[in-house]
């Protein structure tokens, strides 16, 4: 399985951006895919998941209100609406799969994404 994140860039307080997550290779249906993002000098961490049967998602408190993770099956794509950006959103973000329900098995490449004050 290939990930591809696309989607990121520079953006002012206040706008918004939709990240992109393109899966190619898969020959089943995962169990979830989800969006982590890496600040510099921090941790990964997690921001939203879905799950692919049912669409059920989860999300970080961070982000809860502001983020929308959603699918799109026939396009095997993921998508991340993020509006209201703040600062703290600056970040490399990275797509990532979820094969049966157990760990993140794959990992996309990472987009940039700042937010300017």
């Amino acid at each position: 399985v290939q990930l591809q994140a696309s989607g990121g860039g520079l953006v002012q307080a206040g706008g918004s951006l939709r990240l992109s997550c393109a899966a190619s290779g898969r020959t089943f249906s995962s169990y979830s895919t989800g969006w982590f993002r890496q600040a510099p000098g921090k941790e990964r961490e997690f921001v939203a998941a879905i799950v692919w049967s049912g669409g059920r998602t989860y999300y970080a408190d961070s982000v809860k209100g502001r983020f929308t993770i959603s699918r799109d099956a026939a396009k095997n794509t993921v998508y991340l609406q993020m509006n209201s950006l703040k600062s703290e959103d600056t970040a490399v973000y990275y797509c990532a799969e979820n094969l049966r329900g157990t760990k993140y098995d794959y990992w996309g490449q990472g987009t940039q994404v700042t937010v300017s004050s």
